[in-house]
């Protein structure tokens, strides 16, 4: 296999066929195959304990790399609440317990922020995105969008903390995007793009 044909085909390190799902829509009209790792399911978990996005996606990417030939993409993002400690951050799956539901993340969110006003409500999102083959990291990028918590959820899009994270230069939550909009702005848009300039 060439270098060349190595590039356009990238191996999902994850068993999520919705996460699968968004890459390849961020993907559409490239020459390029996005697929999940064959045989997820059955490899040992990667223990994502580092506390930057940045070490969790390079530590994934170069784990699971061993399980392929293929370049192994793998990803950590989260929202930043900067008058929060950056919280919640690299826990922001496991803000509210392991096992929460999206319900649940967010009604802490806004409980810890009840009473707070402007620039105490900026809030951003990031995504940090490693590619590993073989062992070898090849890529490393990021992407971060800013706007600002709501007081309470808007719309029904999206996922995570998308109904109270507002965006202001299209006056919408991030749950009221279209698709096409979300790809646009979105931290895992663009950190995606980025990886095709270095990738190409």
């Amino acid at each position: 296999m060439t270098d060349t044909d190595a590039r356009r085909r990238l191996v999902l390190a994850s068993g999520n066929p919705g996460k699968l799902k968004e890459y390849q829509v961020l993907a559409a009209g490239r020459d390029l195959e996005l697929q999940l790792l064959p045989g997820y399911a059955n490899i040992p978990e990667f223990p994502e304990e580092a506390s930057t996005f940045a070490e969790n996606a390079a530590g994934k990417a170069l784990y699971y790399s061993k399980y392929s030939n293929e370049l192994v993409l793998a990803d950590d993002s989260g929202l930043v609440v900067p008058a929060f400690g950056g919280a919640p951050g690299v826990q922001s799956a496991r803000y509210a317990g392991v096992g929460a539901n999206n319900d649940a993340r967010i009604a802490k969110l806004l409980g810890v922020l009840d009473g707070k006003t402007g620039l105490e409500r900026a809030a951003c999102f990031v995504c940090v995105i490693a590619v590993a083959q073989r062992g070898q990291c090849v890529a490393i990028v990021s992407g971060k969008v800013d706007g600002e918590i709501l007081k309470s959820p808007q719309g029904s899009g999206g996922f995570g903390y998308d109904p109270v994270f507002y965006f202001p230069p299209l006056h919408k939550s991030f749950a009221e995007l279209t698709a096409n909009e979300k790809n646009q702005h979105s931290h895992r848009g663009k950190a995606f793009r980025r990886l095709m300039e270095v990738l190409s």
